[in-house]
Parts: C-alpha cells; sequence; structure tokens
C-alpha cells in the first residue's frame, strides 16, 4: 500500500467549474445542456467559497449512465475515477484522531484543504478535493518523515471533520495540559466543572464543555443507542454502541476523562464527591433538529475510576408502531390480546439491551386514554411520558418497588407498570394488583418466555396464584435489519435454514440476502433492528403443566403445541422476508428446544 504521488501527468492546478462540468460531460455521466446549464446557473458570492463539485450537487443532475442522482458523493467518486486517485470515505468512528491533528497544524490543513485520514508506520494518507495540487507534498513529506498516498474525499466532509476534529484535539490538548498538575488530585476537576452556577468560569471550563458537547452531538449523528466511557490505567477510552455493536471513538487522557465524567455527572445532577458506589441520573438536551432527546446516566466504580454509560432515548422511539418494532400480524394480535386483558399480569423478559422497555413503553402508549390511570414504578425512570405517572425506585428512603406498588395501589391505577420483578416481596405485590382489578406490565431476566413461569415459581410465588393471575409471557430479542440500500440476493444453505428452524420442519424460502456495505450503513451491512418474539399465553395446557412438580422442557414442549413460535423461528420469518440473515438470528437467539 504504498502508492505514491508522482504519477500524475496532468500540470499543477485548481479545478475549476467549467473543466469538471466539461469532463462530466465528455465521459457521459452528462448531457452537454446540463452542463451549460449549471455554468450558466448564477449562485452568486456563495458559489466562491465552495468547491465545484459542491456547485454541481446543487444543480440535483441524474447520470446519462444509470439515471441515478449525481449527489456529491457519487461526484466524488467519479473525480476520484477521473484523476485515477483511490476514493476514501471519511468514517469518523474508524480515525484516529489526536494522531491526525498531530499530523499537520490546523493552519496548514485550512490553507491547503487537505485532511490526515490514516497514519501508519508505513505511509500517511491524505485527502484531497484537489487532485493536481501538489505544492504542499515536499513540506508534509519532509515533516511527517514517511511517503504519502493521496486519495480523493468529499470537499464537505473535509471541511466540516477538519473544524471538528482539530477544535476536539484543542480542547482535550488544553483541558489535559492546563491540568496535568492536577493528575493526582481528582477532587479538583470538582471546582473545575461547576458551571451554571452564576460564578465566573476560566477558560478550563469551556474545553470540558466543548468536548462533552462534541461527544454528544457526535453520538446522535451516529445512531448510538449507548454511551460508555471507560477509566483505564493511563487514559480514558470513549465507545459508543450502535445497532446493538461497540465501536471505539476516542481515547482522552486520563484526567481529562476524570473532568469530561465529572461535567456529565454534574449535568445528570449526581453527587460529584461521590466515587465509590454506583449512582443513576438523567440529562434532557436537545438534538441539532431542536427535537429533545432524554439521556439515562449509570456510573460504576472500577480499579482505574468511574466507568460511565450513558443510555441515549429518543422520545420518538414511544411513538413507533408495532409494526416498525418488528412485530408480524400474529404477534401483534397475540400480544394485544394479552395486553387489552382488564386485569393480570404480563411479562417481558429477555436480557438488559433487548428493547424490553421500548415494547412496554409502546403497548402503554397504545393503552393510554383519558379514561385509563397508567402508573408505573420503575428504577429509574427510563424516559419521562405525560401521558403516564411514574415513580422513581428510592431504596435511600426505603422506597422499593414492593413499597412503591403498595403505594400505586391505593391511587386508583387501571394500569400498572413495573420495572422488574426481582424478588418475592414485589412478586407477591404484583399478584395482588393483579388479584384486585388492575393490569400489571412488569420485566423478568429470563433467557425465553415459557421460564418466566418458572422464574416466578423459584421467587416461591404459590403455582394456584400463578395460574389466576399471570396471562401471558412474552421473551424477545433485537436483530440487525439489513441495509435496504446495499444488501444483494445470497445462496441459502439447506443445513444452516434446517438448523435455524429446528425442531420444525420450515419450508426454505426462494430469497435470501446477505450484507454488502455502503455508505448509509457505514460499511457494515446493517441499518437499525427490529425485535423478534416469542409470545406464550396461559391457556389451558399450560396452566396444567404449572405446579410444584413443573419441568422446564415439557413446559416449552406443550408451549410449542400450543402454537408458541421460538425466538429463532421468529427470525426465521424475518430471514425469509429478506430483512436479516441467519448469522445475525443466531448470534442474538438461543438455540430452540426439542
Amino acid at each position: 500500500m504504498s502508492e505514491t504521488l508522482a504519477r500524475e501527468t496532468r500540470p499543477e492546478h485548481t479545478l475549476t467549474l467549467r473543466e469538471l462540468c466539461n469532463s462530466l460531460a465528455d465521459t457521459g455521466e452528462i448531457s452537454r445542456e446540463d452542463s451549460e446549464r449549471v455554468l450558466a446557473a448564477n449562485l452568486g458570492a456563495s458559489a466562491e467559497a465552495r468547491h465545484p463539485l459542491e456547485v454541481i450537487a446543487i444543480a440535483r443532475l441524474t447520470s446519462q449512465k444509470d439515471h441515478r442522482a449525481l449527489d456529491l458523493e457519487r461526484l466524488t467518486r467519479w473525480l476520484a475515477e477521473w484523476s485515477q486517485q483511490p476514493y476514501y470515505h471519511i468514517d469518523p468512528l474508524k480515525i484516529d484522531t489526536p494522531a491526525i491533528a498531530r499530523a499537520m497544524s490546523y493552519a496548514f490543513a485550512q490553507r491547503h484543504h487537505i485532511l490526515a485520514v490514516e497514519i501508519t508506520d508505513q505511509e500517511a494518507v491524505i485527502a484531497s478535493a484537489e487532485p493536481f495540487k501538489r505544492d504542499w507534498e515536499a513540506n508534509l513529506r519532509h515533516v511527517l518523515q514517511r511517503p504519502l498516498k493521496r486519495v480523493v474525499a468529499n470537499p464537505e466532509s473535509i471541511r466540516r471533520y477538519t473544524v471538528e476534529f482539530y477544535q476536539l484535539a484543542n480542547s482535550v490538548s488544553k483541558a489535559g495540559g492546563q491540568q496535568g498538575s492536577a493528575a493526582g488530585n481528582l477532587h479538583n476537576f470538582e471546582q473545575l466543572l461547576d458551571i451554571g452556577q452564576g460564578t465566573s468560569h476560566d477558560a478550563n471550563d469551556q474545553h470540558v464543555v466543548k468536548i462533552v458537547d462534541w461527544l454528544l452531538q457526535y453520538a446522535f449523528d451516529q445512531r448510538a443507542s449507548d454511551i460508555h466511557i471507560e477509566p483505564r490505567r493511563e487514559l480514558t477510552r470513549v465507545r459508543f454502541r450502535i445497532d446493538g455493536v461497540l465501536h471505539n471513538v476516542y481515547e482522552f487522557p486520563e484526567q481529562v476523562g476524570v473532568a469530561v465524567t465529572s461535567r456529565l455527572k454534574i449535568l445528570g445532577r449526581l453527587n460529584v464527591a461521590e466515587k465509590r458506589r454506583p449512582q443513576d441520573g438523567r440529562i434532557k438536551t436537545r438534538k441539532p433538529d431542536n427535537s429533545e432527546v432524554e439521556l439515562r446516566l449509570a456510573t460504576m466504580p472500577t480499579a482505574f475510576g468511574e466507568k460511565m454509560v450513558l443510555r441515549i432515548f429518543d422520545p420518538e422511539v414511544l411513538l413507533k408502531t408495532f409494526e416498525q418494532l418488528g412485530f408480524s400480524g400474529e404477534d401483534r394480535e397475540r400480544w394485544h390480546e394479552m395486553t387489552s386483558r382488564p386485569h393480570g399480569i404480563v411479562l417481558v423478559t429477555g436480557p438488559t439491551g433487548s428493547g424490553k422497555t421500548t415494547t412496554l413503553y409502546s403497548t402503554l402508549k397504545t393503552l393510554a386514554s383519558p379514561d385509563q390511570n397508567i402508573c408505573t414504578i420503575e428504577d429509574p425512570i427510563e424516559m419521562v411520558e405525560p401521558a403516564f405517572n411514574q415513580m422513581q425506585v428510592q431504596h435511600n428512603i426505603e422506597l422499593t418497588f414492593a413499597s412503591g406498588v403498595r403505594a400505586l395501589l391505593r391511587q386508583d391505577p387501571d394500569i400498572i407498570m413495573i420495572g422488574e420483578i426481582r424478588d418475592l416481596e414485589t412478586a407477591e405485590m404484583a399478584v395482588q394488583a393483579a388479584l384486585t382489578g388492575h393490569l400489571v406490565l412488569s420485566t423478568l431476566h429470563t433467557n425465553d418466555a415459557p421460564s418466566a413461569f418458572t422464574r416466578l415459581l423459584e421467587l416461591g410465588i404459590p403455582p394456584y396464584l400463578i395460574r389466576a393471575t399471570v396471562i401471558g409471557a412474552m421473551a424477545q430479542r433485537l436483530v440487525r435489519l439489513l441495509c435496504p440500500h446495499c444488501k444483494k440476493p445470497a445462496p441459502l444453505e439447506e443445513e444452516a435454514w434446517i438448523a435455524l428452524t429446528r425442531p420444525w420442519k420450515a419450508p426454505m424460502p426462494k430469497h435470501v440476502y446477505q450484507p454488502v456495505g455502503c455508505l448509509e450503513c457505514r460499511d457494515t451491512g446493517y441499518l437499525g433492528r427490529a425485535g423478534v418474539y416469542e409470545i406464550l399465553g396461559l391457556s389451558r395446557t399450560i396452566a396444567g403443566q404449572i405446579n410444584d412438580r413443573c419441568e422446564l422442557e415439557q413446559l416449552r414442549l406443550d408451549a410449542y403445541k400450543d402454537g408458541m413460535k421460538s425466538l429463532r423461528l421468529s427470525g426465521a420469518q424475518k430471514v425469509a422476508a429478506g430483512q436479516t440473515t441467519i448469522e445475525e438470528v443466531l448470534r442474538v437467539t438461543p438455540e430452540s428446544q426439542r
């Protein structure tokens, strides 16, 4: 990968609008009429500040070759091919920002409209939208002391990320440099980050504020569901969870990581001085499009400091329909039949991060009406929703799930949502609420739907009370969906399909798809997630199995005979519909038992 820069035969020059329009017409991408129309368009002073490709992109032309829109990214690909230089898409998640900032100064990058995108021991990859400008090469080669490889990138991306990367690197550098002496005394950061109190702030405050603002905006841009801030011995690692997969984002110096955590703790109204015990808080902020978003904070003491996780809750998820959540028509009917009962217990099971909260909130949102009193007790409140009366567990004043439910029963509720049934006392209160005419929705941490019944037995609930109160249980997982922009048909191996659908004999689909990767999905091949569901209602057959000698295997077999589809079979339906892959379903779902 040591492609040098000296291959160009064209003389050094800056691209012009006329040159690119004529070349696009010569290569058959656009017609001569389109070329003349772009050249004749009067965009005024704004055109002067733009790259010629951006001016062409504004015209919204269509390719004469394949009739697809010639957006800026497509035009950049054409420029790379025309200039015989590699094309490069700048993915901020894959860029080592500190190394890039060290490669050249901000002024140098701005002056020449270039950006270092990869720095290795063997070479430095430099992105530019001016393939025939070479006046910066000699200086940069001398400074970096390694071969350069030129690539062509989107001029808008170069401009945007040059500002973002250098501003971030500058803030981190100054926040770290000015606090170096305080690294051993972490309490100094409390004063540093005491913002919004009407007092005057020094420059240090602003650096940390900028870092936190960038972190949140960046997470929103990348569609992250969680932000992980993880302290290590000499640095603090930041990772984003996108579509259920963690990506490394940045590494801060140790003291900067502490400052960022403290800043977030202040914003979340947590006790900054308390670093020995876990804490929960929340932040409400706005996205660039002015829509509100909530973040739930959770801290945990580790060997090298406080680990913090910020879970991002977009209020729009509350408005999702069951189809958007991934429910099939049959699943939706069975779930609606269970949740429309006037009283009883409905359980949702699954591991952390499987979408249980989203399902419950979406369900409650559909059940909410002016004639219903919906009360919830949660630990902590995941999303604030005006249609519900929400109460948060507070162990320090002995407000537990059990005591909270006891209090809720005196509030004349119609529907109660309990965040999680963890112990016998909470389970007993849920049973009592169901027996006295309330619909109770709650979660359990079990692997599948039949296990919910055996878990209640393990907690100590008598079988006759389970039979009298529990309406049903639903297990769920989240699978990544194939990117609709790049997925392509794939051959289906019979063995893989049999392994997925065992013990059922499901007909093989005619078409399945595989991930490819494009700009829309960040070359992962997947875009977004949807649920797969296993819904078990308490039928007469199942009720007969719930006794002191209840066998989980037999219960599961009876559930299958009763019409329950396993998580894997639900996933297989999504594979057959071309929404996901067999590998993805196998990754997130437990094996179907015979």
